[in-house]
């Protein structure tokens, strides 16, 4: 169980994330294509493609200077509103990490204040069917299992994160592409939930 995370395991993180959007850029297409633009899928792996090429033989001091160009890469690369959100996620996660090893503390409060960007930007509250169904109660148990240290959090958040997916899935949305659809988004996976959740799963994978 590590009881720290270094720079070098975010940047692992993001490669393993890349990777697993690329691996799934055809089911995240294939769910905004029914309640969305179709676009999901191959914006994120456009995004995370070009993180990885911004990783590429660059050397960061710390997990925040790290985090800020995966963010800045992130707005300035993927259309719609998936680079925004994920852009502002990664820019104030990376915000709260500070200079040194990331304990599980600081790691839940980084979190936190990700999400918080999230919802300021846009504007999505639990139930509107969005990857906010998907973030709260990944962070309600990580901070719940946070005492067990960074792996349990890791897992228990990425387990939530899923449930809350899922749970989802049944509503209308009200925010978003997918809100004009009204009765007919109900049934559908939402894909920004599905890409929070695999980016939940690789933080466990790679950071516990």
């Amino acid at each position: 169980m590590a009881d720290v995370v270094e720079t070098a395991q975010f940047s692992a993180w993001m490669r393993r994330y890349a990777d697993v959007i690329h691996e799934n850029a055809g089911l995240l297409t294939e769910l905004d294509s029914a309640i969305g633009d179709a676009d999901h899928g191959s914006n994120m792996d456009r995004g995370m493609t070009a993180v990885v090429a911004a990783l590429d033989g660059a050397e960061f001091a710390s997990a925040a200077e790290l985090f800020k160009k995966v963010g800045m890469t992130l707005v300035s690369s993927v259309g719609g509103a998936s680079g925004p959100l994920y852009g502002t996620f990664f820019l104030r996660f990376g915000g709260k990490l500070g200079d040194g090893p990331v304990d599980a503390a600081t790691l839940g409060d980084a979190l936190h204040a990700g999400v918080d960007g999230i919802v300021q930007r846009g504007k999505a509250a639990v139930g509107d069917k969005t990857m906010i169904d998907a973030w709260v109660p990944a962070l309600e148990a990580y901070d719940a299992a946070q005492a067990d240290g960074l792996d349990v959090a890791l897992r228990a958040a990425a387990e939530a994160g899923a449930r809350g997916r899922d749970a989802a899935t049944p509503l209308v949305a009200h925010k978003g592409r997918a809100s004009y659809l009204g009765e007919r988004s109900a049934g559908h996976q939402d894909p920004g939930a599905t890409s929070t959740v695999l980016l939940l799963e690789t933080a466990a994978a790679t950071l516990g």
